[in-house]
């Protein structure tokens, strides 16, 4: 039996065909954003979306179609009461006409809950059933408690995170002052290899108790610009304000909770020198499991999966 997921976040749409363990067919297409710009309307968004589902669609196999088990959809930022983004109505629409049309199940979960899916299926872990997620993206930074309540259901609380910029947008708003594409992520660390020694400590990290805020030390990666930094030593700089912030979060959070095991998800958390250095800092504390840097990014793996285990778990 196979299992299609839909996500149609702010910046990416997404689909993904699973069966078992296995990924049969994924597909995503990131949205064009204007050069110079650090992001899209919700309507321009939405516009894309709705141009790029019929043709993603139209390259889905043909033998899929005959054995499609259920059809899951991110129908929300998060799993809490009010989280609503236009841009998700889109794959929402599409996938209750599939479901409808082919008489399969359709689940809702949310973005996040995909994030974390695909998390633990390309991580191989957390193994226990309570954990500490770290969310970080263009639109996120949040510190979650997890837990693992049945097969495909996930039980997320907010501990913490950030009260302004999201790490995302901090370094796309970095990145685009440098005259790198949006988004910035990969540009910037390709960028910060180049770096000297100890650049990664030029800007500060700004965390009390389980919140930081990256709106300051953009204004200082800014000023650091206007003074002539070189623009390496800034990049590298941004990734190491990163890091030790969510070091600080992670500590915290564990001491909060108790918990031995952390995943961390989210475009950011595909940035190699970031990870390396929260490795370091965290490896007598906590037992990291990272998504997949090609999983780390929006995908609609994490709802197919979700959507596997909720069906299976009705039929049998």
């Amino acid at each position: 039996m196979f299992f299609l997921g839909v996500d149609t976040s702010a910046y990416t749409t997404s689909l993904a065909v699973v069966a078992g363990a296995e990924v049969i067919w994924e597909k995503r297409q990131v949205l064009a954003v204007p050069a110079g710009a650090t992001g899209l309307a919700q309507s321009a968004a939405f516009f894309q979306h709705v141009q790029n589902l019929p043709r993603m669609i139209a390259q889905i196999p043909g033998e899929i179609w005959e054995r499609l088990a259920g059809v899951g959809v991110s129908a929300a930022p998060r799993p809490v009461k009010g989280s609503y983004m236009p841009v998700f109505t889109a794959g929402v629409a599409v996938a209750q006409a599939i479901a409808s049309a082919r008489r399969v199940p359709m689940l809702s979960t949310s973005h996040q809950e995909g994030h974390i899916a695909s998390g633990l299926v390309s991580a191989g872990g957390p193994t226990r059933e309570k954990f500490l997620a770290v969310h970080v993206s263009g639109g996120t930074t949040e510190l979650l408690a997890v837990s693992k309540v049945a097969p495909g259901r996930l039980q997320i609380r907010l501990l913490g995170g950030t009260t302004d910029l999201h790490a995302g947008q901090f370094v796309d708003r970095v990145g685009v002052r440098l005259g790198l594409s949006f988004p910035a992520g990969k540009e910037l660390e390709g960028l910060a290899r180049g770096a000297s020694p100890g650049a990664e400590s030029l800007l500060p990290s700004a965390v009390r108790g389980l919140t930081v805020s990256f709106s300051g030390v953009e204004s200082a990666a800014q000023r650091l610009l206007d003074r002539g930094i070189p623009a390496a030593d800034v990049a590298r700089a941004v990734e190491g304000c990163i890091a030790r912030s969510l070091v600080k979060l992670v500590e915290r959070g564990l001491a909060q909770e108790e918990l031995e095991e952390v995943l961390i998800v989210g475009g950011v958390s595909a940035n190699q020198f970031i990870r390396q250095a929260m490795a370091r800092r965290l490896k007598h504390q906590a037992c990291l499991y990272w998504a997949e840097p090609d999983w780390s990014r929006d995908n609609a793996l994490g709802v197919a999966y979700l959507t596997k285990d909720q069906v299976m778990q009705t039929a049998f």
